[in-house]
């Protein structure tokens, strides 16, 4: 008997307009370690702009790295059929078919339990699929490479995306204290609401700019989501023994620049860029589902729960139907978003 799904795929590398919907057949899950999942909505993220653009390293025709729905098919019996499940990254949308689609055949690696078989969550699919990339990369960054404590300093930045967000709110409620920064002012308020202890503009030489207040004391851990471009800045703001987590490009994927003078075009030089005692790591999602970081790590469900009781401030900034899939890149690329775009499938 054969199946069909509709899916959203990538006719060829460019704008928004070559996202097409086209039926397509279902892929069953007869490989063990895997399982299907019919998904009920999904993220919208970067990556996947980055990956219709063809600027990315890997993808594949149908997108999207992470999603929520039932399982459907499950051989190797890791998972119930009917269990509410969270599924991201593993190869989805770089080199296996992704979410943007009905259903997707994840590794169980990357699959995390939502409830209970035949379970009603507490909150809708469109308001958990706001949660699994996002959330669990922030998790992973903030109490894994940052080891953040309650009552630690940690300095936010890029903090308006809704990765920078979702850091703000689990940090937040761990009960560190948080300096956020963002480009544009008229966004500090809707940060202080989510909590955060101080607000600073955005700006390549921020150290300098602190320093220069006077009354400047270096952060217990910095997590920097603007990436290559500001990060070696980032490294003369936190203490001795403090830590920064590189997780985001926001300002652009160019390389690391070296110091100024004649060998800048070497690249980053960490004998005269480099702090002293400070300790720099990069987390990338891609590596969840690995040995060392697998998704059962993240308490995903408790995240969860803390949402639908109202500790946590998620909700999606906006909802698209799967039909309104170019508006949802199309306020990607355009820089729109205010939060987190989800789509839903059903």
């Amino acid at each position: 008997m054969s199946f069909t799904m509709r899916a959203i795929l990538i006719s060829e590398f460019g704008p928004v307009e070559n996202l097409v919907i086209k039926d397509v057949p279902r892929p069953p899950a007869t490989v063990l370690g895997t399982a299907l999942i019919r998904i009920k909505a999904f993220g919208v993220n970067h990556a996947e702009m980055h990956m219709r653009r063809g600027e990315w390293a890997e993808s594949v025709p149908i997108s999207g790295i992470e999603c929520v729905g039932i399982i459907e098919e499950c051989p190797g019996q890791e998972f119930t059929i009917g269990t509410p499940v969270a599924a991201l990254m593993g190869g989805l949308g770089r080199t296996i078919p992704g979410s943007y689609a009905e259903y997707t055949v994840a590794n169980t690696n990357n699959i995390v339990t939502l409830g209970e078989p035949g379970e009603r969550l507490p909150l809708s699919w469109a308001e958990v699929a706001a949660l699994p990339e996002s959330y669990a990369t922030a998790w992973t960054c903030l109490f894994r490479n940052l080891d953040l404590r309650c009552g630690q300093r940690i300095l936010i930045r890029g903090a308006t995306s809704s990765f920078g967000r979702a850091a703000i709110n689990l940090a937040v409620d761990a009960g560190a204290i948080v300096t956020a920064t963002s480009r544009n002012e008229a966004k500090f308020a809707m940060l202080r609401d989510l909590g955060v202890a101080e607000t600073v503009l955005e700006t390549p030489n921020l150290s300098q700019h602190l320093h220069a207040s006077g009354e400047f004391k270096k952060f217990d851990s910095v997590l920097d989501l603007v990436g290559n471009s500001t990060i070696v800045d980032s490294l003369q703001l936190v203490r001795r023994d403090g830590r920064i987590c590189l997780a985001g490009w926001l300002g652009g994927l160019d390389p690391i620049k070296g110091p100024a003078g004649p060998d800048e075009s070497r690249g980053f030089n960490p004998l005269l860029q480099m702090a002293s005692g400070v300790h720099l790591s990069f987390f990338g999602s891609f590596v969840f589902g690995t040995e060392e970081f697998p998704v059962s790590d993240v308490p995903l469900r408790s995240i969860m729960l803390k949402v639908a009781k109202g500790k946590i401030d998620a909700k999606p900034w906006r909802v698209f139907d799967f039909e309104q899939i170019h508006a949802a890149h199309r306020a990607m690329e355009n820089g729109d978003a205010n939060g987190k775009m989800v789509v839903t499938v059903e």
